[in-house]
């Protein structure tokens, strides 16, 4: 079997080596014959831009041979070259507006060399650039390609830092400029990046830039398919649950059929069939969960997320919503849109197992900040298997025990009312079992529903408050899983923001009295 391109992006390399390849040629095809023009593709990180970006360079370089048996073989021009320029900012980190000048000139130098051109003005970026562009142009007799990858990592990696991260993105503003003034010798732009800044603010004067991120007629041009994991991986995979790897890995979507991360499948493979978070592991999403704590964020809210395609694309470094960055980076996915009077809404949802189980486990880890916390999640998902309340309680009070208090005097979080609620929410999103947040029924929101395989728990919060059993009996939210012919169980959980703990559990079985601790 072929090799599996584990951490490989060049074409050339996967064709001549032997790895595996998936078929991307057909969208490059389509993308290069509707005329050329500028497009622009945000996906989350290893997802295969870096691979495409150099299968399209490879196409417009002319060399056919290596695409026998693909789809554009036979299809395409290949008498005519282009001169390619190839940008790409995923090789390091440039903590300053003078280690990024360095890295574009880097860039611009090996462009250079690789075209063999003599370039008249280097003495500041701009010039450069657009000189290079030119004297392309004039030798080769042909327009030029511009392909540029991860144009916002420079960004991306200061985005803690806003004072630095505003001078790198100004500074990328006027390099991307010369784009649009160079629009007479150009004859194909595609860029690619995590996260979509908005035109202004990033690529002003691009006025023509072709975002096929939502396009449905792209939804699959990174990522793999349930086709592709059933015919390019089948010999790989043909012993395996495929309903499970689809749990674990599959779930992203751009408005159509969804995809698996490449990642996860080839380490997957690698790894002997191990379920773990590959990808997942590749980032820690370590600005996310400060947003999340800056903006005492209520997690339970993560479950009914309806966004408008501003929300979508307005990231910047001065406007950054919680809810922008998880879809952007991948923590989020469109389940589904729809249309309303006021334009298209998009719901949104944690994409598979995987993101779901590091994602949540991550943030309680955050949150809480308490030592061996792998101990406090088994504690209760084994009270919650064996409905042993009482042993429930002093689980989830050893965990607000736990919480060192140094946690609690800089943000004041035990003020903030859903901190307790988000805390126990995502413990329980991390045990593996079916967690619904702000679960919707006639009467109202049960804050957290649980379903464990024999049982249901619907659980209610109060802080410094009591009736939490009582308002969850008035409303009849069990009445929503009475035909799953299941045991509910009801339960009351209260918070004291003086103790920094739970200070009463009530439960009561559906239909029977009520017992406390």
């Amino acid at each position: 079997m072929k090799k599996l391109p584990i951490g490989k992006s060049t074409f050339q390399t996967l064709i001549e080596e032997n790895y595996v390849y998936v078929d991307k040629t057909y969208f490059a095809y389509d993308l290069i014959e509707k005329g050329g023009g500028y497009y622009f593709l945000s996906r989350p990180r290893r997802f295969g831009k870096s691979l495409f970006l150099d299968t399209l360079r490879t196409i417009f370089e002319g060399k056919k041979e290596l695409f026998k048996g693909l789809y554009i073989y036979d299809e395409y021009d290949w008498s005519k070259t282009y001169p390619v320029i190839h940008i790409s900012f995923g090789g390091g980190i440039s903590k300053s507006i003078s280690e990024l000048q360095e890295d574009i000139m880097r860039n611009l130098k090996r462009n250079q060399k690789e075209l063999k051109l003599t370039v008249d003005d280097i003495s500041s970026i701009r010039g450069y650039f657009q000189d290079l562009i030119i004297k392309a142009y004039e030798a080769y007799n042909q327009k030029v390609v511009i392909l540029i990858d991860e144009y916002d990592k420079p960004i991306l990696d200061n985005i803690e830092n806003k004072e630095i991260a505003t001078q790198i993105r100004d500074e990328l503003k006027s390099f991307y400029s010369i784009i649009k003034d160079s629009d007479r010798y150009l004859k194909f732009v595609f860029i690619t990046g995590v996260s979509k800044f908005s035109k202004v603010s990033l690529f002003s004067g691009l006025n023509n830039l072709n975002d096929i991120t939502l396009d449905k007629s792209y939804a699959t041009i990174c990522g793999y398919t349930q086709r592709d994991l059933e015919t390019v991986f089948f010999e790989y995979l043909k012993d395996q649950n495929f309903e499970e790897i689809k749990k674990w890995y599959n779930g992203y979507k751009w408005l159509g059929e969804p995809v698996y991360n490449p990642f996860d499948i080839l380490l997957y493979i690698q790894k002997g069939f191990e379920y773990d978070n590959y990808w997942f592991s590749t980032g820690t999403p370590a600005f996310l969960l400060k947003l999340i704590e800056k903006n005492k964020y209520y997690l339970p809210n993560l479950e009914n997320i309806i966004a408008d395609r501003r929300i979508l694309d307005s990231f910047d470094v001065d406007n950054i919503e919680l809810e922008t960055l998880m879809w952007q980076t991948g923590y989020l996915t469109i389940e589904k849109a729809f249309e309303t009077p006021r334009g298209m809404k998009y719901e949104l949802k944690i994409p598979n197992k995987e993101v779901e189980l590091s994602l949540m486990g991550t943030i309680a880890d955050y949150l809480s900040r308490v030592d061996k916390s792998e101990m406090h999640k088994d504690g209760i998902y084994e009270a919650l298997m064996s409905v042993n309340f009482e042993e429930f309680e002093k689980q989830i009070q050893s965990l607000f025990a736990a919480i060192p208090y140094n946690n609690f005097t800089g943000a004041k979080l035990y003020e903030y009312e859903g901190y307790y609620a988000s805390v126990f929410y995502a413990y329980l999103k991390s045990l593996g079992v079916e967690v619904i947040g702000k679960d919707v029924t006639n009467k109202g929101r049960i804050d957290i529903t649980l379903k464990m395989p024999d049982s249901i728990f619907i659980f209610e919060f109060k802080t410094d408050g009591e009736g939490a059993l009582q308002q969850i009996k008035d409303k009849r939210y069990y009445e929503k899983y009475v035909s799953l012919q299941k045991p509910i169980y009801l339960v009351g959980i209260e918070f004291s923001s003086a103790e920094r703990n739970v200070v009463k559990v009530e439960w009561e079985k559906a239909g029977e009295g009520t017992p406390s601790f």
